[in-house]
């Protein structure tokens, strides 16, 4: 069922299997997404297909300069019928929320985000309140056009387990779109109850402790790297472990390989570090995190 949920999404999107995977991965590890790249790309398609194939409950926000968070949490408001105040929750009560250009809202309405991210509950007034189970942010954000933008700080950037972008299509997947094959009708629709399966499944994934070593010596190098101001922080590490037991699974295994660790780490660990100056100039966080595990040495295959 779920290589069935995987190649829906593949239809959907056409040429963006990486992205699609890493996706799952996120669904699978609880860990949210951030979809960096231009418009059209078919960012809003992909995060609508995961919600409609799982009969999850989903809602957009479209992030503007005046977006406040009481539109992303709700407000309580006073009924002058029953003379008492009455809460109405926002968007973000839902399975699946899209938060489209993030990087076009306040500091303060970004904010909002973080309790709901790192916690999945969210406080309004005096009261905090749980969100759905299986809650997801997919949040896009436009690199070219910085007009207008306040950049994710780095607190909101390591709520997200993955940045991810788009791979240009090539000239077969671009024809195919212009014929329609990304428009087939399909009638699968997996309840989103099978989703507590597949996690419990995915936590059940055992790693050995040579393998958990170098999953440490991963973050530990890139901590001490004399070009990384800030590096990745516990939830990183907890985070790169969900994720490889999430890929292992998701590749029919029982147990986390080295190659596991090795495929996730720049897409989860990159966003994470603050280069210095001087290495910003120089290289991309992505670079330096191939870099850094091309020096380490890799535990043999178990």
């Amino acid at each position: 069922m779920f290589q069935q949920l995987r190649t829906n999404l593949k239809q959907s999107v056409l040429g963006q299997e990486h992205v699609i995977d890493h996706l799952l991965i996120g669904l699978l590890s609880e860990g949210h997404v951030l979809l960096e790249d231009r418009p059209g790309t078919g960012k809003t398609t992909l995060a609508k297909s995961l919600a409609n194939t799982l009969d999850a409950k989903f809602s957009r926000i479209q992030c503007t300069a005046d977006t406040l968070p009481t539109d992303l949490l709700g407000m309580e408001l006073f009924n002058p019928l029953t003379g008492s105040f009455e809460q109405r929750f926002g968007p973000l009560f839902a399975n699946i929320v899209l938060v489209d250009e993030i990087n076009r809202t306040t500091p303060r309405t970004q904010s909002a985000l973080l309790e709901a991210m790192g916690e999945a509950q969210v406080t309004i007034g005096d009261t905090s309140y749980t969100l759905p189970q299986h809650f997801l942010v997919i949040a896009t954000q436009n690199p070219f056009d910085g007009q207008g933008t306040f950049p994710l700080p780095h607190a909101q950037l390591d709520r997200f387990l993955f940045k991810l972008s788009f791979t240009p299509l090539d000239r077969r997947s671009e024809k195919a779109l212009l014929q329609g094959a990304h428009l087939q009708p399909t009638s699968l629709q997996i309840p989103l109850e099978q989703l507590n399966t597949w996690k419990e499944e995915v936590l059940a994934v055992t790693i050995e402790e040579t393998v958990e070593d170098y999953l440490l010596d991963v973050c530990d190098a890139l901590r001490a790297h004399r070009d990384v101001e800030i590096g990745p922080s516990p939830r990183a590490t907890l985070a790169l472990l969900k994720a490889a037991k999430a890929r292992a699974w998701m590749q029919d295994r029982t147990y986390v390989t080295p190659e596991d660790i090795k495929q996730l780490a720049s897409p989860l660990l990159a966003h994470r570090l603050v280069l210095t100056l001087e290495a910003t100039l120089k290289m991309t966080n992505g670079r330096l995190v191939q870099q850094t595990l091309e020096s380490l040495t890799v535990p043999t295959e178990v």
